[in-house]
């Protein structure tokens, strides 16, 4: 398998973890553990993880120009983005986070013409479009969360922060995880972020029940959240980036509503559709647009 297909193959894979992501954290907030609080513990995971690993590979040096890029990807991608996700998704439903999250690969598309001087290809617009529409599908056409959703509009309006900031995260984060060891950079970018994230999140990080907590219903969700979610998914991603344009590597998110609906199905708790099947057509036939164009660029 070539350089190009690993790394649309780590793409898919992390948006598979997203994918079923908004379900399981939504059941563990706020009953186990708050918004604020959960990201803490993800991002200290994390970060714990990505320290251990650096213990077996050769130690790598940051320029010092680099630095401030560094900061700038670790503020958009381990502090704002994940606290607006996670405190959207208390406030809002996982049908909502899956649908809106797709706005990525639209903002993803206009920074990286405006920033990287990427160039606007007929056939990515045609991409775009189509995976929009398809997702637009099946939100609209999709069965009323039974999930509680105190504050729909705002937790909307947290999705959308979360994807624009995610959005210029993946622009920046490309030259650093194409410069440097996958590992080292992000046993950096996750210790600043656990920095910026302590004075947040510790309160209700600290009044979390933690000699209490249910196997099931919550220890097993929260490992998800901390190993495959964000320890996982970030590899997977850097990587992806690493083989291919951040448009690309965005477009994947499209993916993530028919994820949520393969995991209703299995779980019966939602019915397959006419509409929904020409949803999730239209989603594919946008990745597939938006990722044969680059062919050439690789």
């Amino acid at each position: 398998m070539n350089k190009r297909n690993l790394g649309l193959l780590a793409a898919f894979g992390a948006t598979v973890i997203y994918g079923f992501n908004h379900t399981i954290a939504k059941n563990v907030m706020p009953i186990y553990i708050e918004a604020f609080g959960f990201v803490l513990l993800r991002v200290l995971g994390a970060t714990i993880l990505f320290w251990v690993l650096s213990l077996f590979i050769k130690n790598e040096k940051i320029d010092k120009k680099d630095w401030p890029k560094l900061l700038l990807c670790s503020f958009l991608g381990m502090f704002v983005n994940k606290l607006a996700f996670f405190k959207g998704l208390e406030l809002s439903t996982p049908i909502n986070s899956s649908v809106l999250i797709t706005a990525v690969p639209i903002l993803v598309f206009i920074f990286s013409a405006i920033i990287l001087k990427e160039k606007l290809r007929l056939w990515s617009i045609f991409g775009i479009v189509s995976g929009f529409i398809g997702a637009l599908i099946l939100i609209l056409y999709s069965p009323v969360s039974s999930f509680n959703a105190p504050n729909i509009p705002v937790g909307n309006l947290l999705f959308i922060l979360n994807s624009s900031t995610y959005g210029l995260y993946l622009i920046f984060v490309k030259e650093l995880v194409e410069k440097y060891n996958i590992i080292t950079l992000f046993r950096w970018l996750f210790l600043i972020g656990l920095g910026m994230n302590f004075p947040v999140g510790i309160q209700e990080f600290s009044s979390v029940d933690w000699s209490n907590l249910p196997l099931i219903d919550a220890i097993l969700p929260m490992v998800y959240v901390v190993v495959g979610t964000t320890f996982l998914t970030y590899m997977f991603n850097a990587y992806a980036l690493s083989k291919l344009t951040a448009s690309t590597v965005s477009s994947f998110v499209y993916l993530q509503p028919v994820v949520g609906i393969f995991y209703a199905l299995t779980t019966k708790n939602d019915y397959l559709t006419i509409l929904n099947v020409i949803g999730m057509l239209l989603i594919f036939l946008g990745v597939y647009l938006v990722t044969k164009k680059l062919e050439t660029d690789i």
